[in-house]
């Protein structure tokens, strides 16, 4: 059942890779933690190890590099391209946007001040933790909530939300994608960024019934 205050349809929203880009962040740390800027290797690279020209980190350089993840790392990501004006676009035409991300929930605040800062209109942000080797991880948050929808670029985390909630897969950069095999049958609609997932739901005014691709 969904919270009293969230009076319209709500929905939930991925932040890596459909709100926030993380690639690009990757990038930026690295070039602060180990004094180089890397060049882009494959900009199609769905990972970011993939996507820059760096190492395969071991041993102290690795937990200093780790370490790097930390409250001003996770408050500080650059917005992907068009994703604040389809939010906007969304709540203008009646919905309630909040962010389910599979983040540790110590930075969970982090996450929000980040997407405020940025002028997202995000209600809330709830961090799930991490995957769930027994399907998503976000099924319980979207549950509580009582989501329409899931906009996620990552294939697990929609599987087995019920029939009441509608799956969007972000497909973005294909190259090692994860997102291929039969789990795919767990997918309603298919977009390759957040702006035409919010362009299509728009135009079908929710009734997204179905598989489409756009």
């Amino acid at each position: 059942m969904a919270h009293a205050f969230l009076s319209k349809p709500v929905i939930a929203l991925d932040a890596d890779g459909v709100l926030l880009d993380y690639n690009a962040a990757y990038a930026k740390l690295w070039g602060k933690v180990f004094g180089v800027l890397p060049a882009e290797r494959d900009p199609n690279a769905y990972w970011a190890m993939d996507r820059w020209s760096v190492e395969k980190l071991s041993g102290p350089r690795l937990e200093i590099f780790r370490a790097s993840f930390d409250e001003q790392f996770w408050s500080r990501l650059p917005p992907v391209a068009t994703a604040l004006e389809a939010c906007f676009s969304l709540r203008e035409a009646g919905y309630t946007l909040v962010c389910v991300s599979a983040l540790q929930p110590r930075f969970e605040n982090a996450r929000l001040r980040n997407l405020r800062d940025l002028g997202f209109p995000i209600e809330r942000v709830i961090a799930t933790g991490g995957s769930d080797a027994a399907g998503s991880s976000k099924k319980a948050a979207v549950s509580m909530l009582g989501c329409v929808a899931l906009v996620d670029d990552y294939l697990p985390n929609l599987a087995d939300l019920g029939p009441t909630v509608h799956t969007a897969l972000i497909t973005r950069q294909p190259n090692g994608s994860p997102n291929i095999g039969p789990a795919l049958s767990y997918v309603d609609s298919s977009h390759a960024q957040l702006a035409d997932f919010a362009r299509w739901w728009i135009r079908s005014a929710g009734d997204n019934v179905g598989s489409v691709s756009s």
